[in-house]
């Protein structure tokens, strides 16, 4: 028999998959160059711990049976995905940046961990777990949803779209709006909330990629600069051939 609930999830874990490997350029270029250049890491320590949280939420403990098992089989392969980026940007970044990305990952896995037996061992229902649970959900999935703002301040402040590659955004807009259309099926405000507040920023994020997506020319040399630098060379030519002999 169709379900379109079930149908909507394993549609929306194809779509999440790709959304989890685009990122595979990105580092492909950082192993190249051997540096992390201008990318910031917030954006895979945040997806790390919304995917370990959903993980989590979508198996029999919590939810009831399986009835959430395709979110959380692409959330466990979120964070194999996640875990290789974060390590792969450990390694290529600076000192200062490796203590902070330590610190974040060390914080975010203590709290995760503190979920796990808190809802197995002091939570007797599933309707209690959902709850916690689907809560730091709630404020993981935001995070992670409101992390590639940094990269839209990035691409407004220097106006270049570089570092804000355009399929993360188009797959992080598709993924929302089909995990929405779960949750909305599902009757889950837990996936239903984040996942819309995951639609406008991906909406947000597309719109500044249009805008500056146009502003790729180099910025043009000022005339008046070129002219004093002509200028400066032939008079320096000049005195050269007046002092031989």
């Amino acid at each position: 028999m169709f379900d379109l609930h079930v149908t909507t999830g394993i549609v929306a874990s194809v779509v999440c998959f790709l959304l989890y490997a685009v990122p595979i350029l990105t580092f492909k270029r950082v192993i190249r160059k051997g540096s992390v250049e201008e990318f910031s890491c917030i954006p895979y320590i945040l997806t790390l711990f919304s995917n370990l949280t959903y993980t989590w939420y979508g198996l029999p403990v919590v939810s009831s049976g399986w009835e959430n098992w395709t979110l959380s089989g692409i959330s466990s392969i979120g964070v194999l995905f996640s875990s290789t980026f974060i390590i792969i940007y450990t390694w290529f970044a600076p000192r200062g940046k490796k203590k902070l990305i330590m610190m974040m990952v060390s914080a975010l896995v203590i709290i995760v961990v503190s979920a796990v037996l808190l809802s197995s061992f002091a939570m007797h229902t599933h309707q209690m777990r959902k709850a916690f649970v689907g809560s730091i959900n709630l404020v993981a999935s935001v995070l992670m949803y409101g992390s590639p703002l940094v990269a839209v301040k990035q691409v407004i402040r220097t106006k270049s779209v570089e570092f804000m590659p355009f399929y993360l955004s188009l797959f992080s807009f598709l993924t929302s709006l089909l995990w929405m259309l779960y949750g909305i099926l599902g009757k889950d405000p837990f996936l239903t909330a984040p996942s819309a507040i995951g639609c406008l920023m991906g909406i947000i994020q597309l719109i500044v990629y249009c805008i500056y997506s146009k502003c790729k020319e180099a910025p043009k040399t000022n005339p008046d600069i070129e002219r004093a630098d002509v200028m400066k060379v032939s008079a320096s030519q000049e005195d050269t051939k007046g002092q031989k002999p």
